[in-house]
């Protein structure tokens, strides 16, 4: 009977370990069945993993299969990539941990903040990520902006009188109007040059009693008292030619005439008849418009464009139309901070007087071409700290590289450092190419700290 007991208890026992050892392996099974799991994910939006195919629920595109054989590292929150996980997990609000391969860990680069991608060949023509080959290109040709006219501030003159008076006419009397050097623009009456012009006669016939005197030195002093009053009409800008019709008529002229001292266009005019005025007063303005200011501006990328000595052409939209050729003369050493740009003065002939002030034109930089290398200008990332290209480096893999550029060229700009010719630079999906690349970044920086 205790025999029975026993064997019956042996049979239990192993009945017991069996079952023990098969739901240990139909458990280890389950486990390795849900290691080796395929994962489906979205191309476009990689916090999306399902188990098996179908469509992403964001954006609709097919899930595509994760690589076999890929070692995962840990799981991070799809939100915070610094939140970690060693095993699948979900949050709060039951959005589902992403994870993190060790072979997307494998790419550093040189960029701060930026990590190399690795986008298989189909996935990047999915995306569509194209490349193309940095090459050499000429620095030159032209660029275009836009200027306005301006008067050459060497060739405008105010007018003023050197004595108080009284406006008696005005023979220049609208503004636009073009005079001549010496051309008459008002008569004024002036009881200060009245006087003058009457010490000189006095002088003059003193000058003429005492030059038969035989005392030394009075007739050298009735000489020299005549040349006093003559030089003080002289700086009242009374002309030789009026001072001889004072000489030979003996009597003073009421009113006197002011002449224009350059030939110009009048483009401002303050004289009014019968006003009284004085030496603070301007009373024209007048510009010689038959040279020019032409002032433009460039970006300040484009200033290495925009030397002094760069031939520039100036024309006029129609209907107008025309064109002018000038030179660079001066180029502002300040940067306009609200435009970033930086202004230039174009020096032009205008003989014609077709540009007038305040006209805008077109204006084309004309340079000698010089061989450059150059990058596409849609490869180019600007991240505000730095200038960033991405160079295909072979097998899907995308390492971000820093540049520095210059000058607009044909196509794209010139590249200072950072390429070599023949390199290939990604034109297209760059943006999707630096945001992946700096959120790897960050992965890798926070599995650093886990």
């Amino acid at each position: 009977m205790i025999a029975s007991r026993r064997s019956i208890a042996i049979t239990l026992v192993v009945l017991v370990g069996l079952g023990a050892v098969a739901g240990g392996l139909t458990l280890y099974r389950h486990r390795a069945a849900h290691q080796h799991a395929d994962e489906y994910f979205c191309p476009m939006h990689p916090r999306i993993v399902r188990d098996k195919p179908g469509e992403c629920p964001v954006c609709g595109m097919k899930l595509e299969k994760r690589e076999a054989g890929r070692r995962v590292l840990f799981y991070r929150h799809p939100m915070d990539p610094s939140i970690h996980s060693d095993r699948p997990a979900k949050d709060d609000m039951g959005m589902a941990y992403i994870p993190v391969y060790e072979d997307e860990e494998q790419g550093g680069s040189s960029v701060p903040d930026r990590a190399a991608v690795t986008v298989p060949p189909e996935r990047a023509a999915s995306l569509g990520i194209r490349t193309e080959p940095v090459t050499g290109g000429f620095q030159g040709g032209s660029l275009r902006t836009v200027g306005r006219v301006a008067i050459d501030e060497r060739r405008r003159d105010v007018v003023h009188v050197k004595y108080e008076g009284y406006v008696e006419r005005l023979f220049v009397d609208f503004t636009g109007q073009r005079v001549g050097k010496g051309q008459p623009l008002l008569a004024l009456y002036s009881p200060e040059l009245v006087a003058a012009q009457q010490e000189y006669l006095v002088a003059r016939a003193a000058q003429a009693r005492l030059g038969g005197s035989s005392i030394p030195g009075v007739a050298q002093g009735g000489a020299e008292l005549a040349e006093a009053s003559r030089q003080r009409l002289r700086s009242f800008d009374v002309t030789p030619d009026e001072i001889a019709e004072l000489e030979r008529t003996g009597t003073p002229r009421r009113t006197l005439t002011l002449r224009s001292p350059v030939s110009g266009v009048v483009v401002q005019k303050m004289a009014v008849a019968g006003a009284r005025v004085s030496p603070q007063d301007a009373l024209y303005e007048i510009a010689d418009l038959s040279h020019v200011w032409v002032l433009a501006e460039v970006a300040e990328k484009d200033m290495t464009a925009a030397g002094v000595g760069v031939r520039a052409r100036v024309s006029l939209p129609p209907p107008a139309g025309g064109e002018w050729w000038g030179k660079v003369t001066f180029v502002s050493p300040v940067v306009k901070p609200e435009t970033r740009t930086v202004e230039l003065r174009v020096e032009v002939d205008n003989p014609s007087g077709v540009l007038k002030p305040e006209m805008f034109t077109d204006v084309s930089l004309e340079r000698a071409p010089a061989s450059v290398l150059a990058v596409p200008e849609s490869a180019i990332v600007q991240t505000g700290e730095r200038t960033l290209v991405f160079v295909d480096k072979g097998q899907g893999r995308y390492e971000p590289r820093e540049i520095a550029i210059g000058a607009r060229v044909a196509g794209g700009y010139e590249v200072r450092h950072g390429l070599s010719a023949g390199e290939r630079v990604v034109v297209s999906a760059n943006f999707l190419l630096d945001s992946e690349s700096s959120l790897r970044a960050a992965i890798a920086r926070t599995a650093g700290e886990h």
